[in-house]
């Protein structure tokens, strides 16, 4: 699909292929798997004991569609965020030739960022090398690694550290959606964007709750380093730090959710859905996205 989205933290978007495998924890509630199942059907999702699952290229009438909104861009000096939802850019069981056609398709784009986020950081550096025989990536993208828990952080961070230093994209970021624990940066580097969202339910996967301590740690670690700091959702569940006020049809919706903070009482979360939980921190909505450099230079008219 390629239109305007509801995601708070891009414009657009656009997937070249679709199809993924489940490589995390945070795959278990995966949106574009459960779209697949009721709507769109082109893939098989493919999940750990059950293989890769398929994959399939989008037409070439739908490839035509970024290169309308680079030319409309040019035209009125905007800058739409692109970002690839129902895929990885990063999927080594995708075929080299849908790989390299993005990449020629993302530099024939100069007036778009290109946000490549991705669950695969270990194959960034290689699949963009051009040593390998792979193509380097254009100047309009920005590179993201998804972190839902400290044991993805701690194993992956190093990974988009390195890719940050080695390819010096516009900006690294980090999708921390959906959290599900604590996140600690340990007093070291982070990324130049965090974004940050709770769980929605997809199909038979019921949304985890994210607990507010989780959210404002990450909040407070990004003003210390001065990275920029994006709520994009509670998800399902809110806290619910007065449960009397709540009535009793829906306290079968509470949950306890232990913070994993020593001296951090836990946090009584209540499901109310997406559209009444909102979006708020604190009564703030968080909102920012980085600033990036000029990019007139690289403009197609």
């Amino acid at each position: 699909m390629a239109h305007t989205t509801g995601i708070s933290w891009a414009d657009k978007t656009f997937s070249p292929w679709t199809g993924c495998m489940k490589v995390s924890p945070a795959c278990d509630g995966c949106y574009a798997a459960h779209l697949m199942d009721t709507r769109m059907h082109r893939v098989e999702w493919g999940e750990p004991g059950a293989g890769e699952g398929t994959r399939s290229l989008m037409s070439d009438d739908y490839w035509r569609k970024p290169l309308a909104w680079n030319r409309e861009a040019a035209q009125t000096g905007a800058l739409p965020w692109v970002f690839p939802s129902l895929c990885d850019p990063f999927d080594t069981a995708v075929p080299a030739a849908w790989r390299w056609r993005f990449v020629d398709l993302m530099e024939a784009t100069p007036n778009i960022l290109w946000l490549l986020l991705t669950k695969r950081l270990g194959n960034v550096l290689k699949l963009t090398d051009p040593l390998r025989g792979e193509k380097a990536l254009p100047r309009n993208v920005a590179i993201g690694g998804t972190f839902c828990n400290q044991a993805e952080w701690d194993r992956d961070s190093p990974k988009l550290r390195e890719i940050d230093e080695r390819l010096d994209p516009l900006f690294v970021f980090g999708s921390f959606e959906p959290l599900l624990g604590l996140i600690d940066f340990r007093g070291g580097w982070s990324p130049d964007w965090i974004i940050v969202g709770g769980e929605t339910d997809q199909g038979a996967h019921q949304a985890r709750p994210t607990h507010p301590v989780w959210v404002r740690a990450l909040h407070d670690q990004a003003v210390s380093r001065r990275a920029i700091f994006h709520l994009k959702q509670w998800g399902e569940w809110r806290h619910a730090p007065d449960r009397a006020r709540f009535p009793d049809a829906i306290r079968e919706r509470w949950q306890r959710v232990d913070s994993a903070m020593s001296g951090i009482r836990p946090a009584f979360m209540v499901k109310e859905g997406k559209r009444r939980t909102g979006r708020l921190l604190d009564g703030v909505v968080h909102d920012a996205r980085p600033a990036v450099p000029a990019m007139e230079s690289r403009r197609l008219l």
